[in-house]
């Protein structure tokens, strides 16, 4: 049973930092792409970032390019997402989400999802 558990979420101001981990339990994760989505109160679901398998290519939404980077431990079956100069309008519970070994990443084609983590930036 593949499993994504999201932590570090929380409330901070805005120009704080937070870094969110997701673990993965259940499926190679070596074998896996990885993403970040987040979800607004009253908003669609978007994409944040993407990081292929290997750890060698990432993608970023627009909104959070040069402020947000993604990373993995192959080592660890851990995701990370650091973030960095925070906004308000990036409140919302961000989803950790995995896909096969597709590169560019499938940003509507993601397998497995966890249950997310909320993160509130106060202004």
């Amino acid at each position: 049973q593949v499993q994504l558990v999201e932590s570090g979420g929380g409330l901070v101001q805005a120009g704080d930092s937070l870094r969110l981990s997701c673990a993965a339990s259940g499926l190679a994760f070596s074998d896996y792409t990885m993403g970040w989505f987040r979800q607004a109160p009253g908003k669609e679901r978007e994409f944040v970032a993407a990081i292929i398998w290997s750890g060698g290519s990432s993608s970023y939404a627009d909104s959070v390019k040069g402020r947000f980077t993604i990373s993995r431990d192959n080592a660890k079956n851990t995701v990370y997402l650091q973030m960095n100069s925070l906004k308000p309008e990036d409140t919302a519970v961000y989803y950790c989400a995995a896909d096969s070994k597709f590169w560019p990443p499938r940003r509507n084609g993601m397998i497995y999802w966890g249950k997310g983590t909320l993160v509130t930036v106060s202004s």
